[in-house]
C-alpha cells in the first residue's frame, strides 16, 4: 500500500450550533452543545486517511500551548503519525470559531496562528522522496510558504514520480491568483471548490474555470459543486459527477473528504471514474455530524455505499489537448 503525505494547515475548530438564525445584538441563544475537535484540511485529510485504513505521516505546525496538546491528542488517538510536527514559541496554535446556521453556509471566525510559521523548509526531502502521494492542503492561508520554493518542492516531487494534490484556502481580498498560475504545471491534482476556482481564475461557470485552468498548465482539477457534485478533468478528458442528495448537518470537512477519497483512490491505482465515485461517497458522508471527521465513512461502509447507491458519472473528450 502506498505511503502517504499530508501537510499543510492544523487548526483546533469549534463548532457553535447548528442553530436557525444568528443572535440579534444583545441576544443569548442556547445550543445543544459547543463542540471542540481537530481541523484543518492537512488534519481532516489525515483523519480520514485512517478511516480507509491506510497509515498517513502529517506535517504541520503547532504553538506550544494547550491548544497543540489538543490537535496532537487527537490526532494520535486517530493513529496518525506526528513525528513530522513542528512547533513554535512565535505564535499560538491555530483556531477557527464556525457558526452554524439552519440552511446556510458555514461562517467563520479564524486565527492563522502558527500556520504562519510554517515553511517549505519543514518539509524534509529525503521524507517527500518515500512517499508515493504528497498532499498539501491550506495554500494561500500560510503565509510562510514561499511561492517560489513550493514550485521547486513540486518539481521535485515530479521528478520522485510523487503524485500531489493541492487544496487552497483563500482568504477574504484574496489577489494572488497569479501565484496559483506558475505553480500549476507542477501540480498533479488541485482541488478547489467552485468559489475557490472563480476567485482563481475570475470565472464563476466551473466549465469555464476547468478551461482557464488547462490553459495555464493544469494536469487534473477537480472542481467540487456541493449538492451539484463536482467535474473534473483527468488529461483530456471531462468528468462530471452526481451528490447524493442528502440533508446536510454541517458541510465543513466535505471537501476534505473528498480529497480522502481521491488520494485513497490514488494510492490503490483504481481509475478516475472509480476514484470521483469513492471521493463523492466520502464528502457526502463528511456532511452528516457536526464537525469535519465524525461522520467519515469507513473504506468497507464507503465502498459498501457505492455498490448500493451509485452516484451519476458522465465523461467526453476535450478539445484542444493542445492547450497543455
Amino acid at each position: 500500500m502506498g505511503r502517504i503525505g499530508c501537510t499543510g494547515i492544523l487548526v483546533k475548530d469549534t463548532f457553535c450550533g447548528p442553530f436557525r438564525v444568528l443572535p440579534r445584538p444583545g441576544e443569548l441563544v442556547s445550543v445543544d452543545a459547543i463542540r471542540t475537535k481537530a481541523g484543518g484540511c492537512a488534519a481532516n485529510v489525515a483523519i480520514d486517511l485512517r478511516k480507509q485504513n491506510l497509515a498517513v505521516d502529517l506535517a504541520g505546525c503547532l504553538g506550544r500551548d494547550a491548544a497543540g496538546e489538543f490537535l496532537v491528542k487527537e490526532l494520535e488517538s486517530a493513529e496518525v503519525n506526528c513525528d513530522r510536527l513542528v512547533y513554535t514559541t512565535e505564535y499560538p496554535t491555530s483556531e477557527t470559531v464556525i457558526l452554524l446556521v439552519e440552511g446556510q453556509d458555514r461562517r467563520y471566525l479564524h486565527a492563522l496562528g502558527a500556520n504562519q510559521a510554517f515553511a517549505i523548509n519543514h518539509i524534509n526531502r529525503d521524507w517527500l522522496a518515500e512517499l508515493d502521494v504528497f498532499y498539501l492542503g491550506g495554500l494561500f492561508a500560510m503565509p510562510g510558504i514561499s511561492t517560489d520554493e513550493l514550485r521547486m518542492l513540486l518539481a521535485f516531487c515530479r521528478e520522485q514520480k510523487v503524485v500531489t494534490i493541492v487544496d487552497v484556502v483563500l482568504p477574504t481580498g484574496f489577489k494572488r491568483a497569479s501565484e496559483m498560475q506558475k505553480l500549476l504545471p507542477n501540480v498533479d491534482w488541485l482541488l478547489p471548490n467552485d468559489a475557490e476556482a472563480a476567485l482563481l481564475t475570475g470565472r464563476a461557470d466551473p466549465l469555464e474555470a476547468i478551461s482557464v485552468f488547462r490553459s495555464w498548465g493544469a494536469h487534473g482539477v477537480i472542481i467540487t459543486l456541493g449538492e451539484r457534485g463536482a467535474v473534473g478533468i483527468c488529461e483530456d478528458e471531462l468528468w462530471r459527477c452526481s451528490a447524493y442528495s442528502w440533508q446536510s448537518v454541517d458541510p465543513s470537512g466535505a471537501g476534505d473528504a473528498f480529497a480522502g477519497g481521491l488520494i485513497t483512490g490514488l494510492v490503490n491505482d483504481w481509475d478516475f471514474s472509480r476514484c470521483l465515485l469513492y471521493a463523492g461517497a466520502l464528502g457526502a458522508s463528511a456532511t452528516q455530524a457536526v464537525g469535519t471527521t465524525d461522520s467519515v465513512l469507513t473504506n468497507l461502509q464507503a465502498e459498501q455505499l457505492i455498490a448500493e447507491q451509485p452516484l451519476t458519472l458522465s465523461r467526453e473528450i476535450l478539445p484542444n489537448t493542445s492547450a497543455h
